[in-house]
């Protein structure tokens, strides 16, 4: 039962899920890993490394297991790290196996993607309806990929109305020096911070391909924070959230070319508009964003400007004067 309590479940073998579990078992936590593909199951146990980020080293204390029971029997604790596009089914498969006393928190930087045309809807609302167990939370923050593999530092906070949540996550995720865990009980703002931070990090790598200059990049991330915290206000959540690891930190690691949010706003600046333009989870949130920012009654333009821009609705250069109209408002 102590194996079980100090080991941690990671669902999906994507870059983040995979990262996490090599920061992890290098620091000597076991954890398991569950992954659909068998390949990558076979994979890991065969050369200790995933093939879907073939950097990150996977030491012993990490396993891999393509059985859903196996890792619900191995680990209390687990972290959803999946695409917002495969939330909903993830859920579902584990709420066939897990049972009330596990933790679950996700690690999902979006909103999940609505079902029959409905409105898209937070990750841990999904998780609510499809899984036994009400400990569940979020972990959101400045933590890429890259950055974990490598060992650079990285943070994270983890948030749940649920003490127990809060604190199991900060004892089991936190590894430093690679890895230090904070702690929230604003779950709907650490969501909300995550996906919009997304979003953003699109705007700034449009404003950066537009070269818009030091001081208009500078009021875009203080204007993205004040829009994105008076949504999370008009939701219920807490304005300073916004300003912390899961908004503003968030927001600040990913504006470089390690982030897919990033590289798509440069794309864009270019005038490049593929069909691959929706497939970063912040273009997902875009326009969940904007959706829920029409239905709470918040005015957001940068938001809306970037979904625009996403849709073809607007040119890519328009983002300057958007730009433009942010810094006169702070003026």
């Amino acid at each position: 039962m102590t194996e079980r309590a100090d080991t941690v479940g990671i669902v999906g073998a994507g870059a983040f899920g995979t990262a996490l579990g090599s920061v992890l078992a290098r620091a000597g936590r076991r954890v398991v890993l569950w992954s659909r593909d068998v390949e990558v199951v076979d994979a890991i146990a065969r050369e200790r490394r995933c093939p879907r980020l073939p950097a990150a080293a996977l030491p012993p204390p990490l396993v891999a297991t393509a059985d859903p029971r196996e890792l619900a029997r191995q680990a209390r604790f687990l972290v959803l790290a999946v695409s917002s596009t495969d939330v909903r089914d993830r859920a579902r498969e584990l709420g066939d196996v897990l049972d009330g006393s596990h933790i679950v928190v996700h690690a999902v930087g979006a909103l999940a993607a609505p079902v029959g045309g409905g409105a898209s809807e937070r990750v841990s609302q999904v998780m609510e309806l499809g899984l036994p167990t009400l400990k569940i939370g979020a972990i959101a923050g400045p933590a890429l990929p890259a950055d974990l593999v490598e060992g650079q530092f990285a943070s994270i906070v983890v948030a749940s109305v649920f003490n127990e949540v809060v604190a199991e996550g900060r004892r089991l995720l936190n590894a430093p020096p690679v890895l230090r865990v904070y702690g929230s009980r604003d779950l709907v703002g650490v969501e909300l911070a995550a996906a919009l931070a997304g979003v953003y990090t699109i705007a700034l790598g449009l404003g950066d391909g537009l070269a818009v200059g030091p001081v208009a990049r500078a009021v875009l991330i203080t204007r993205a924070v004040a829009e994105a915290s008076r949504l999370g206000v008009a939701a219920g959540a807490e304005a300073r959230t916004f300003a912390g690891l899961a908004g503003l930190g968030n927001l600040l690691v990913r504006a470089s070319d390690r982030s897919a949010d990033y590289q798509l706003g440069r794309r864009l600046a270019d005038g490049v508009v593929t069909a691959d333009a929706a497939r970063t989870e912040g273009a997902r949130a875009a326009q969940a964003g904007v959706e829920l920012a029409a239905a709470l009654r918040v005015r957001m333009p940068v938001l809306q400007g970037v979904a625009a821009v996403l849709a073809g609705r607007l040119d890519p250069k328009a983002v300057a004067t958007l730009i433009g109209d942010s810094v006169a408002e702070a003026e």
